[in-house]
């Protein structure tokens, strides 16, 4: 038997909100049901952003750098940022270019540094999670080699929006979203199925993060250790 040749399934707003309804046994009656599970729907997005990193929202951006300027805002709509490093040139990895990786520190080590304003060439930042995250470095650039900031971001889910749109959800995260808005759902409409419901979300959860991860080798070696010598 012939297969469809497709891989493009997916589902608009309203067709998950039918589907989290049928879940908990309701059927839709009116406009207010629709507009109480959208709202429940970015809830559960934004609820999503507790639960780690998801390969889909990672970004690369950057920002040109300023020299003496130490502190660098991110674009409104990014989370956290998870890695930067400076380059000599703009565009994309692997493109002829110079780059130095920036090491992670907090802000208690940040706080600690004797002299923020110093210039040079910067080897630590310091993310500063507000609303709007902001990027410090040190050394403040003097822009002798390198003039571009570069960092990888965690990007917010997008808000559902018109019913017509389709979520900013990878394919695999489809069932748990499902789920997820079911169980938001059962907690308003249907209580008594709200347990059930919740085992069945977390479940779902649990098998997409397990699989929202890069394979790469890992090499595990025993550490030595001559207390004599």
């Amino acid at each position: 038997m012939a297969t469809s040749g497709t891989t493009s399934f997916n589902l608009s707003i309203d067709e998950i909100v039918e589907e989290a309804y049928e879940r908990i046994g309701i059927r839709i009656n009116s406009g207010y049901d629709i507009k109480s599970a959208r709202r429940s729907l970015n809830i559960l997005f934004s609820e999503w952003g507790n639960r780690g990193v998801h390969l889909w929202k990672v970004e690369l951006d950057q920002v040109t750098l300023v020299q003496g300027q130490a502190n660098y805002t991110v674009n409104t709509d990014v989370s956290d940022v998870l890695e930067a490093y400076i380059s000599s040139t703009s565009g994309t990895p692997g493109t002829t270019t110079n780059d130095l990786s920036l090491s992670k520190i907090d802000r208690s080590t940040y706080a600690a540094l004797p002299n923020k304003g110093t210039q040079g060439q910067p080897s630590q930042y310091y993310v500063d999670r507000q609303t709007t995250p902001v990027i410090y470095l040190y050394q403040t650039p003097d822009l002798s080699t390198y003039t571009y900031l570069k960092y990888y971001v965690i990007k917010r889910i997008e808000d559902s929006g018109a019913y017509t749109n389709t979520a900013d959800v990878a394919y695999r995260f489809i069932p748990c979203m499902c789920a997820g808005l079911a169980y938001y759902l059962a907690i308003k409409r249907s209580p008594q199925r709200a347990e059930l419901l919740k085992l069945a979300y977390e479940d779902e959860m649990k098998r997409a993060l397990d699989e929202d991860g890069s394979r790469t080798s890992l090499y595990i070696s025993p550490q030595s250790y001559f207390p004599n010598v």
